[in-house]
């Protein structure tokens, strides 16, 4: 019976502890122009579900043409990617908005953006190899990517 009471105040103890500690809010991330290879934008995290593609522009002469895929939330925040293409080629791709969680999936983002960059642009395609790490972050990726390239062949 003596150690109830030791028991008692490391339980409670244990619950302040656990209340008190600070949660911290979702991190907006704006990538540079030159990881992407446009400029971005930020959006905050949690301001809706899903957006369908919200741009298309057309250069004169009808030679490229560009689309914002759809937003997509991932398991560290969301992201969406515009793509732009010249013919049937894809000849540019960036992010139009990112916002993570926290500081690690910023961190992350910034690693792992550059790299599927230079695989969809070395594929053509939004199917990218999987980033070990970052697979969340490469699924939205590739989700958004075939959203914008489906708005530009619609």
């Amino acid at each position: 019976m003596r150690r109830s009471p030791i028991v008692v105040v490391a339980t409670l103890a244990g619950v302040a502890g656990v209340l008190s500690y600070p949660t911290s809010k979702p991190r907006s991330v704006v990538s540079s122009p030159a990881a992407t290879g446009s400029p971005t934008t930020t959006t905050p995290a949690g301001t809706g579900s899903v957006k369908r593609a919200s741009s298309t522009t057309t250069a004169p002469g009808g030679a490229a043409r560009s689309a914002t895929g759809k937003t997509v939330q991932f398991g560290y925040g969301q992201l969406a990617v515009k793509v732009t293409v010249s013919g049937k080629k894809i000849t540019n791709v960036g992010v139009a908005s990112l916002s993570t969680i926290d500081s690690y999936s910023q961190q992350i983002a910034q690693q792992v953006l550059p790299m599927l960059r230079h695989e969809v642009l070395s594929a053509q395609t939004a199917r990218s190899q999987l980033i070990s790490g970052a697979s969340y972050t490469t699924e939205a990726y590739a989700q958004s990517v075939q959203a914008a390239l489906a708005a530009l062949h619609s």
